[in-house]
């Protein structure tokens, strides 16, 4: 059976080594638009947190086993379509994430000074389409919309010293850039209360602990809490422990620091506001803040829902990060997608209707979750695609050509696609750039320059 899939992040890849892992003779390629592979484990995970990249050494393993074959530089649904696939295939399965991020929708969000998290993590990560960002930086205050691990990632790197980012595969240019920064205060603001933030424990000692920097929270806010977490599931319960201890130890310690010794950078969150509209400056061309609506909670736990009081606050800054979601998009006409949850409808990774084509990630669950949650979800797909090959749902007496279909059709598009090996050559041209600078690599963020690399 010859399998293929789209999408080279983890998705992609933990697919494809199920499906090679538990069939002997099964062929799978991988299709990649970007000339290279990893996805966001290359793209959206924090330059200071290499040990996460680790997996790319259990990836590489899969690509070069000689039943796995990578094309990069491939963008199916322009270069190739589903239906062409599934000509080439006895299975197709869609792992392309989500590739757009979710939208406010409040006046001014379009003004300069608003960013999604996803482009400006996108920046600091060397992605190809953000690496022209050029976020400024010239404000002191910097507000956050979010509460998950993306929103502390980024207050991280807006916070850090220098000299921990200029160790990490950080881009050349975002290093340059946060040198000049002149942020030094970064409010991380959410609709609901301590209890429903999405963050871990692990990211949020991370920040408590960065050095040259003060976490501000408010006792206020935790009042009471202790009781109410009891008997919560215990990452939730050490995650407001964790809080309220900050919470209380840094307001002794400010007090005891007396009002005249700030710390050179603060964070801090802020609980039950959900953002109404962004404030333009007088003269209009960049933002000076937020209007924030208070809510109250109704129902409690996860499924706790923020209501307007009626009562508003303004919060004064000069950069806005959106950081409330990835979204995944539709690839092809020829594929069913949901557009009100972003995703294609499934069953177990069977694509609703569509017999043959399958899915895996967050195109088929959503963008949550971590690596791990990832690799259990494309595991189920790949189960779902191996139990039809078992059970005869696909057909596999016809043989199908694979890439020597695929081949010609790019060919006679122009589209030339980059094999496993010659990502090899941009890795070892990265590493070597980054050698010179001290660093794990210096990533290329332009594909041009990628392509160049490897003479193509």
């Amino acid at each position: 059976p010859r399998v293929c899939v789209v999408g080279s992040g983890p998705a992609g890849f933990y697919t494809a080594q199920h499906i090679l892992k538990h069939h002997g003779g099964a062929l799978v390629d991988i299709y990649e638009k970007l000339p290279v592979p990893f996805g966001l484990v290359r793209f959206g995970v924090a330059p200071d947190h290499p040990e996460v990249k680790n997996v790319i050494n259990t990836f590489t393993q899969t690509a070069r086993s000689e039943r796995c074959a990578y094309y990069g530089n491939v963008t199916v649904g322009r270069d190739v379509t589903v239906p062409e696939l599934q000509r080439a295939y006895h299975a197709v399965v869609l792992s392309y994430g989500a590739e757009d991020n979710r939208v406010l929708g409040i006046p001014g969000e379009n003004l300069p000074g608003v960013y999604s998290a996803r482009a400006f993590v996108g920046w600091y990560n060397g992605l190809p389409e953000n690496r022209d960002l050029k976020p400024d930086l010239s404000c002191e205050t910097a507000l956050i919309l979010g509460h998950g691990n993306v929103a502390l990632d980024i207050a991280r790197i807006l916070l850090s010293p220098l000299q921990l980012l200029r160790k990490t595969d950080i881009t050349d240019s975002s290093l340059a850039a946060l040198a000049c920064s002149k942020v030094k205060r970064v409010w991380l603001v959410g609709r609901r209360g301590p209890l429903q933030v999405a963050f871990t424990i692990k990211e949020l000692r991370e920040m408590i602990n960065l050095p040259g920097t003060r976490a501000v929270l408010d006792p206020a806010d935790f009042t009471g809490l202790e009781s109410a977490v009891k008997d919560a599931p215990r990452p939730r319960k050490r995650l407001t422990e964790l809080m309220i201890k900050t919470a209380l130890e840094k307001a002794v310690e400010r007090q005891a620091a007396g009002a005249g010794a700030a710390a050179p950078r603060e964070w801090g969150l802020k609980f039950q506001r959900s953002p109404q509209e962004v404030l333009p400056s007088a003269d209009g061309t960049r933002t000076r803040g937020v209007r924030m609506a208070l809510t109250r909670l109704e129902g409690s736990g996860d499924s706790a829902k923020a209501i307007p009081t009626g009562d508003v606050e303004e919060l004064e800054c000069g950069l806005v990060l959106s950081s409330i979601g990835y979204r995944s998009l539709p690839l092809d006409p020829a594929v069913p997608f949901d557009s009100q949850r972003g995703v294609i409808p499934n069953s177990s990774g069977r694509v609703q209707g569509v017999p043959g084509l399958y899915c895996s990630g967050w195109v088929k669950r959503g963008p949550t979750g971590v690596i791990i949650t990832t690799m259990n979800d494309s595991f189920d797909t790949a189960q779902s695609v191996l139990e039809d090959l078992q059970g005869g749902v696909l057909d596999i007496s016809p043989s199908r050509e694979g890439f020597g279909l695929v081949e010609s059709i790019l060919r006679s598009r122009g589209v030339r696609p980059v094999s496993f090996s010659d990502w090899e050559k941009i890795d070892a041209a990265e590493v070597a750039r980054g050698k010179a600078a001290g660093k794990p690599r210096e990533k290329i963020v332009d594909p041009a320059e990628m392509l160049r690399v490897i003479g193509h």
